[in-house]
């Protein structure tokens, strides 16, 4: 490990020490590292590849209520965007190669030969070598998120960030659309730029139509883009809870109390009376008991249970992500697996063992000691 990475994660602790907090994996022949947790204030996600370093990107806080979280969170402008239900993927260019990495700083095999079939982006990486492209891949056919886009066929690859590789400083708001305009790269929609007392009313507005349309929900950012906060619709809670609650043995308590919370606190904020927040309640009652009942009787019924996922690509790159995932211990029920011209296609669910093994232990009489 080089003597001054050290001082580029502007931290004390030696860089070997540090190293070993970092995972070792290998993409194409050659090794990286990357951190899996935050360590000593580096950000998860972090990946070393060779001399390399791609910081991770960082966490970012939500807002129960818009008006206090806007007013303590900002002091001048605000720019207010959508934010997509996908997996977070930041594009690097090393040695010539674009390459993907997810949250947790993998390089993941099937999204960077996505993202170099969806991104003409070696213009923007001729001229801006030392920048990476952060962004949500969303769409029916990846293979970590299971959430639809109508307009969206296969996959997408949206940027909503434009960082310095190395340090993790983020370009303008404004600057980065000029450059996804400039260089045709796709970028999150864009609502505007307002006054923190504006933004309030602009970002519900916004929250209101993405909640009946199904959607996640916003991203509020000052113009420079270092601060940001999220707050997402009702409907993203109670698919989230759906989803939860078709795996519940798999998901734990804290999923769920932070889930409700938000909508409880989303009820007073906007100051709902007792037929509303009545109404609320009965859509998250519904969220919770259906999805957890079928799964329940799918169980019963000796049918698989986990998150279903397609995709399509390579045969080669199929292999290795479906290898990645049996590595780390994850039990596959390949549901489809057929050549479409020159690409497998393949429908596979990510068992629930969890799930799956409780619920058939309390079905066949199992008990519970409380």
């Amino acid at each position: 490990m080089s003597s001054d990475w050290g001082s580029l994660f502007d931290v004390d602790t030696d860089p070997e020490d540090l190293l070993e907090h970092f995972d070792t994996e290998w993409f194409r022949g050659q090794r990286y590292r990357h951190l899996s947790d935050e360590r000593h204030g580096i950000e998860r996600g972090t990946a070393l590849v060779g001399d390399v370093v791609v910081r991770g990107y960082p966490s970012m806080p939500r807002a129960l209520v818009l008006e206090p979280a806007i007013r303590k969170t900002f002091d001048g402008p605000v720019a207010i965007e959508e934010k997509l239900n996908g997996y977070n993927v930041r594009v690097a260019r090393i040695d010539g190669d674009l390459l993907a990495f997810t949250r947790s700083g993998f390089i993941c095999p099937y999204t960077t030969r996505k993202v170099e079939a969806l991104l003409d982006a070696e213009a923007f990486f001729d001229d801006h070598p030392e920048q990476m492209l952060c962004g949500e891949l969303v769409g029916p056919e990846n293979p970590y998120t299971d959430h639809d886009y109508s307009e969206i066929e296969e996959v997408g690859f949206y940027v909503f960030g434009i960082h310095h590789r190395e340090s993790g400083t983020p370009m303008g708001v404004e600057r980065r659309l000029d450059r996804c305009a400039t260089y045709g790269l796709d970028s999150v929609d864009h609502y505007g730029t307002f006054t923190p007392a504006a933004a309030v009313d602009a970002a519900r507005e916004r929250i209101d139509d993405l909640n009946a349309r199904g959607r996640e929900g916003v991203v509020l950012k000052s113009t420079d883009g270092e601060t940001a906060l999220k707050y997402t619709t009702s409907a993203i809670h109670r698919a989230d809870l759906e989803h939860a609650f078709e795996l519940p043995f798999d998901y734990g308590r804290d999923f769920v109390f932070t889930r409700v919370m938000r909508e409880a606190f989303q009820a007073v904020e906007r100051g709902e009376s007792p037929a509303a927040v009545r109404e609320r309640a009965q859509a998250l009652g519904e969220a919770i008991l259906r999805p957890a009942v079928e799964t329940i009787r799918t169980v019963d019924r000796g049918d698989p249970v986990g998150e279903t996922h397609t995709v399509r690509g390579d045969p080669k790159i199929i292999d290795d992500l479906l290898s990645y995932f049996r590595e780390q211990g994850l039990e596959l029920h390949i549901e489809r697996d057929e050549t479409v011209g020159d690409q497998r296609v393949i429908t596979f669910t990510k068992i629930a063992q969890s799930t799956r093994d409780k619920t058939r232990y309390y079905l066949e009489g199992g008990t519970i000691d409380e």
